[in-house]
């Protein structure tokens, strides 16, 4: 399964990164800089090839790379950011994909969508409603992915869908049933519990803020790699937000 990890470094200006759901605290840039290093060597150790994207030292959300591209069946959907200020993030990550050798498309206004609206099981895209992906983005991502099920999402009170929920490697969902409604969810026992990278069989990526959880899943079977990304969980981002997996 392993493939290449669209990865990057944060820049000076991230304790400047939007927050909407969460009070500002201070973010220490040299220790962002060492739990990035960690986390990209954690997904290189599980076999897969970082590739960095140009640095943007100006744009303080750079290292949520998640959001700035969906890739399906390798095609390249180039996203729209909801929040204006994050949108020239994606001229670098278009070029890495076409470095790359990927086809790429865009999504185009008036539609926004955020990668980290976006969670891919098997044929099944669900995606959220949010203040950053509105309904002619998923539209229009549905008109993209002909052979996939788009689904939307309502959410409540949390950033991205994926935020809340994402998946186990064998589909099951792992999420919060106050933040998004959908069936047959495992409850976390942390909230940071929800978001699970898949590195391939029966590894997964977590956050280090989430031990009960991380105890929860080797109980199920699954080998977890803990890393800690707390400067990060400050700004909500989590451990999908900083890479995007392409097979």
């Amino acid at each position: 399964m392993p493939g290449i990890a669209l990865v990057r470094k944060p820049g000076p200006r991230i304790s400047e990164g939007i927050v909407t759901h969460l009070e500002r605290e201070p973010v220490d840039h040299q220790l962002a800089l060492e739990q990035h290093e960690r986390y990209v060597a954690a997904l290189e150790e599980a076999g897969w090839e970082a590739r960095h994207v140009e640095p943007a030292d100006d744009l303080p959300d750079g290292p949520f790379v998640e959001d700035m591209v969906v890739v399906s069946d390798r095609l390249a959907v180039l996203t729209r950011p909801g929040a204006k200020e994050r949108r020239p993030e994606v001229a670098s990550v278009a070029a890495l994909v076409q470095e790359l050798g990927i086809k790429s498309v865009r999504i185009a206004r008036p539609g926004t969508l955020d990668g980290g609206d976006v969670l891919q099981v098997g044929r099944t895209v669900y995606v959220g409603r949010s203040g950053r992906t509105n309904d002619e983005g998923i539209t229009q991502l549905s008109a993209l992915l002909p052979e996939r099920q788009v689904v939307p999402v309502d959410l409540n009170g949390v950033l991205h869908l994926k935020s809340a929920v994402t998946a186990l490697p064998d589909g099951t969902l792992i999420g919060d049933p106050a933040r998004v409604d959908l069936p047959g969810l495992l409850v976390p026992a942390e909230e940071s519990g929800a978001h699970v990278v898949l590195l391939g069989g029966d590894r997964v990526l977590m956050a280090a803020s989430a031990p009960r959880t991380c105890a929860m899943l080797q109980e199920r079977g699954l080998n977890v790699t803990l890393v800690d990304i707390s400067e990060f969980e400050k700004l909500e981002g989590c451990v999908t937000c900083l890479s995007v997996l392409i097979i």
